[in-house]
């Protein structure tokens, strides 16, 4: 399989390239605002596009979901907790609770529950091992590695503000 080509668009966002089996042009321009536009490239200019579908990002999620991205996920996760005493949790922060607009460090996540945020991700942007000062916001979705109880415990505190019960 060719490579993926990214080539970034000033303003626009992101643009994603791959050249298909059958010699064709498939794409995907991931926008700042978070809309997506799939595309086929016309077969005589690569640069020209010959059909395009805009995606929310919703839609987009829908559809990497319909190509398998879901059970990629799933897989990465099991091989993750087929690691002897290693959990690892997506948790996401909801609103109207405690832990949005708190720090990691106000939560004091590690020294309540033995777990640890390894990243966040707020939109598109991926904040890879945040330290105590990290401001959680509604909407971030936190990566919390642990043991299966300290986990538990974590998005119990991240979810509501306060140690599960």
């Amino acid at each position: 399989m060719k490579p993926v080509e990214e080539t970034d668009l000033p303003g626009v966002g992101t643009r994603f390239t791959f050249e298909t089996e059958r010699r064709r042009v498939l794409g995907v321009i991931r926008h700042h605002d978070g809309r997506r536009e799939v595309f086929v490239a016309d077969d005589d200019d690569p640069d020209c596009v010959a059909v395009a579908v805009s995606l929310s990002e919703g839609e987009a999620h829908l559809f990497a979901d319909l190509l398998g991205g879901t059970e990629i996920s799933r897989e990465a996760a099991a091989l993750a907790q087929g690691v002897a005493g290693l959990t690892v949790d997506w948790v996401e922060v909801p609103p109207d609770t405690a832990a949005a607009g708190s720090t990691i460090g106000q939560l004091q996540v590690r020294t309540r529950t033995g777990a640890s945020v390894v990243a966040v991700l707020r939109g598109e942007a991926a904040h890879p091992a945040p330290g105590p000062e990290f401001r959680l916001e509604e909407g971030d979705v936190v990566l919390v590695v642990g043991t299966s109880a300290g986990t538990t415990e974590a998005a119990g505190l991240l979810q509501s503000g306060r140690s599960a019960p």
